[in-house]
């Protein structure tokens, strides 16, 4: 790569698509993120690795590669891995940290090494029998979230009230295939972190009326609120904000990324940590980035100039 990021127009490849089950939501995000560039100046391209191999870019065009990929490769540390090897200079967190996020039980273990709270889990093997795995939840108590262990966006999200609708919540969570999560519900007051590095951005309260933030309701539904002004004593935030910078750090994350928590009776627990948070209108990461002051094209440029930075090229 010729190290031209000192110009002031930044040339950047915006990676967007693949094929994961989130290939949608991800095409929003690269779009954003290409006229938020834009917006600054820069040039921005909409690279596709579904129509476009990594290794069929000419990267000699470009100063950066901004990853805009949700769930699969984009997410699980493979195309950051083969970044590297291109010596391409790209967003967000590395391929180390990418795979332990990616696994909801990998990173569960990683919190539990890091004292950083989260709910018990049980994870069910793709051919394991379902009496099989009703003896194992069992312990867990119900109701039981039960979902893919490795996709983002709250694909494959199923609750299961009590045994009777284990089934029901396994199949739909088993449509994407790999194996499933299951965790007691935590019922209480449902927040998001952004964080620039470890450096946490205002915290989100998600107010749903639905049981837990499912797709619809993350996608589709008017009915989901986003509130900055919430009622929240100094303790309670604290914990929030501790958990979060924890969970984050317990991973090794960068960039921007985003950890999403339940605020129960006994305090906070840290639900999973994405890596590439969603940059679509209507996403969480640029609303609370936003909020301190920090607008849709200036993140985006400070993204891209903290990768290159890192990547000794600024």
């Amino acid at each position: 790569m010729t190290p031209t990021a000192h110009h002031s127009t930044l040339r950047v490849a915006v990676l967007a698509g693949g094929n994961s089950a989130e290939r949608e939501v991800s095409l929003r995000s690269g779009r954003g993120v290409a006229a938020a560039l834009a917006a600054t100046g820069h040039y921005a391209a909409l690279i596709d690795p579904a129509n476009c191999p990594l290794d069929d870019v000419s990267w000699a065009a470009f100063d950066a590669c901004f990853v805009a990929l949700h769930g699969g490769a984009g997410e699980d540390g493979r195309v950051q891995r083969e970044l590297e090897r291109l010596d391409v200079p790209y967003t967000g967190s590395g391929p180390q940290a990418c795979r332990l996020a990616m696994s909801k039980s990998v990173a569960k273990a990683q919190f539990a090494l890091h004292g950083v709270p989260t709910p018990p889990h049980e994870l069910i093997a793709e051919g394991e029998t379902l009496p099989e795995a009703a003896r194992r939840v069992a312990r867990l108590g119900y109701p039981l979230v039960v979902k893919p262990d490795a996709q983002g966006s709250s694909v494959g999200l199923a609750l299961a009230d009590g045994p009777d609708q284990l089934a029901r919540a396994l199949a739909e969570a088993r449509q994407p295939g790999g194996p499933t999560l299951a965790e007691p519900l935590v019922r209480g007051r449902e927040f998001t972190v952004a964080l620039l590095d470890d450096v946490a951005l205002p915290t989100i309260e998600i107010v749903t009326p639905e049981p837990v933030f499912s797709y619809d309701a993350k996608y589709h539904s008017s009915l989901t609120e986003y509130h900055f002004n919430f009622d929240l004593a100094d303790e309670p935030r604290d914990e929030i904000h501790g958990a979060a910078v924890g969970a984050a750090r317990a991973l090794g994350t960068s960039g921007l990324a985003r950890v999403d928590l339940i605020l129960s009776h006994d305090g906070a627990w840290v639900l999973e940590v994405n890596t590439v948070p969603g940059l679509t209108a209507r996403s969480l990461a640029p609303l609370a980035a936003a909020r301190a002051g920090i607008l849709m094209p200036q993140l985006c440029e400070m993204l891209v100039r903290r990768c290159l930075a890192a990547a000794g090229v600024a």
